[in-house]
């Protein structure tokens, strides 16, 4: 499973906590973390004041790297499992003895992962869950996310390496299967850049198979010709796309209508919940 879906977000009471595996160990986000223990609508203010109150605090952190809301990755603040309990104390909050419970727990997944990978997608299936996701949904995302570390393994043996050339592959591949690379796509689901949500957690179950017929059929393509160089595999990603897309038009045409949708997961959840309780009820 792709690191980026893997191990960088965990979750505490419905708030994503971004965390790196650094040295052997977990690090957390501090801004996250005060933002989950306050609800603060300015976390980063937040921790601005209280390290200027308590300088000791500098001490603990340890700057890497974290992916923020546009995509990218910027410097941030963290703590490791010890530490952040140290920052917990200077933080009032009744959320405080639960937060230091959950870091109990999330603190051993990475080994247990290690030993049974198969631990880290039984994580994966949880965390949709407790967004309400439906089961049928949550297999789907699931078989997706490995075809696209299958697809992110073999750019690698392709000596593609750098989250922007991934990017650029991607963006032939959504473009060749939907007509939209993946940031037109999210402006297409009314998805902003500051929800932190995932382009594919906002897909229909359609969406989702074609996206992941587009990159398994590139992977298929690749590992058959072995394209070297960015243009060459830009080619394959292309070709991979227009499988995909080809396949989209023809279930288009079989159903008459558009298989891309402009539901994104709030809209996704509450069309379950309708069904659930009945088509004609309402959803409050």
């Amino acid at each position: 499973m792709a690191k980026e879906n893997k191990n960088a977000l965990a979750i505490f009471e419905g708030k994503q906590i971004r965390r790196d595996w650094h040295n052997e160990e977990w690090f957390f986000s501090v801004v996250d973390i005060i933002e989950a223990l306050t609800e603060s609508p300015s976390p980063r203010q937040y921790w601005g004041m209280l390290k200027g109150r308590e300088v000791q605090l500098l001490t603990i952190c340890l700057q890497l790297k974290l992916e923020s809301a546009d995509g990218k990755k910027y410097v941030t603040d963290c703590v490791n499992r010890k530490n952040a309990f140290r920052l917990i104390q200077s933080i009032p909050s009744k959320k405080a003895e639960p937060f230091k419970m959950w870091l109990a727990q999330v603190g051993d997944e990475r080994l247990d992962e290690i030993e049974n990978p198969e631990l880290a997608q039984e994580r994966m299936k949880h965390l949709y869950e407790q967004k309400g996701y439906p089961q049928s949904w949550i297999d789907k995302r699931l078989r997706g996310i490995a075809i696209r570390q299958n697809l992110t393994d073999e750019w690698k043996e392709r000596s593609i390496t750098s989250r922007s050339d991934f990017a650029i592959l991607t963006a032939e591949i959504s473009k060749a299967t939907f007509e939209m690379t993946p940031s037109e796509y999210k402006k297409f689901k009314s998805i902003s850049d500051k929800s932190k949500s995932n382009l594919r957690d906002n897909m229909t179950d359609l969406e989702l198979i074609f996206t992941m017929l587009g990159e398994r059929v590139t992977t298929e393509i690749s590992q058959q010709e072995k394209p070297t160089g960015m243009p060459n595999n830009k080619k394959v990603a292309k070709r991979g796309g227009v499988v995909a897309g080809s396949a989209r038009k023809a279930t288009e045409k079989e159903l008459g209508r558009s298989v891309i949708s402009k539901n994104n997961h709030l809209k996704i959840i509450q069309g379950s919940k309708r069904l659930k309780m009945g088509k004609n009820t309402p959803v409050k």
